[in-house]
């Protein structure tokens, strides 16, 4: 990603994917969401996502010794990745890489939540133009987790959330059965659980779900089962549009929405 100027602290600022064939991994996308690549400013083993020239996301490859799950992992806007990592590991959750200074613009840390979903903090310059719901960026980012309320106190401690009544640029408020995250008014990501007062769901199997904008969902889900992946939600109508779920053939998963 090429630096350009300040995110708003606590909100997404990219989204990556670490695959284990990246040549493989760029033809499965490239066939299903039509990106194109170019190689990314950390080595040949990463590349970055392109759709109409503007930059979408990160794909790097796996080291073959590294028996990890393959995962979509978004990234949080921070203005100290050492501060962010030590709140992180206060709350009893993980750590797995970082601080690591990359590229000469920022530093970065890859960490799991206390009910283990993967997701990583950026400190330094932000993307030109990358901001979710706009352009090439994703749609939107949902957490769907066992407890959303217990979820939201976690990154709102850890990311700096504040609440609508407080003001700011990154606004947390909770809505029925799920908490919002706003930046100016415009929804960026949601977590998704149980109600506030209702226990929290053993089957949920926490994690951070991208949802990619195309232009028709039909369509791009016969082009992932022709390219080896797996249709995990069929196509449904959610509001203005529709979505569905998909799993690459690294076992990736991420939702592609029209709306």
């Amino acid at each position: 990603m090429a630096p350009s100027g300040k995110a708003v602290l606590g909100t997404p600022c990219w989204v990556n994917l670490m695959a284990r064939d990246l040549h493989a991994t760029e033809d499965f996308y490239g066939a299903v969401m039509g990106w194109t690549f170019r190689p990314g400013s950390l080595g040949e083993k990463f590349s970055v996502a392109l759709k109409d020239g503007a930059e979408v996301a990160g794909i790097g490859a796996l080291a073959p010794s590294l028996q990890v799950a393959v995962s979509w992992t978004p990234y949080f806007a921070v203005g100290s990745a050492d501060i962010a990592v030590a709140r992180i590991r206060e709350r009893g959750a993980t750590v797995a890489v970082g601080p690591l200074a990359l590229g000469g613009v920022g530093r970065a840390a890859l960490a799991a939540d206390p009910d283990g979903a993967v997701f990583g903090v950026w400190e330094g310059a932000a993307l030109s133009g990358w901001s979710v719901g706009w352009g090439s960026a994703p749609a939107w980012l949902e957490l769907r987790t066992r407890d959303a309320f217990a979820a939201a106190i976690f990154y709102g401690e850890v990311l700096d959330w504040v609440s609508e009544k407080e003001g700011g640029g990154c606004e947390a408020a909770y809505e029925d059965d799920r908490v919002v995250l706003r930046e100016g008014g415009r929804t960026v990501a949601a977590l998704r659980g149980g109600g506030v007062e209702a226990d929290p769901d053993p089957r949920v199997r926490p994690r951070w779900d991208v949802h990619f904008r195309v232009d028709d969902v039909d369509a791009a889900t016969e082009a992932a089962v022709d390219a080896g992946g797996v249709v995990v939600s069929p196509s449904v109508r959610t509001g203005p549009g529709r979505q569905a779920a998909i799993r690459d053939p690294d076992g990736g998963l991420f939702t592609i929405t029209t709306s």
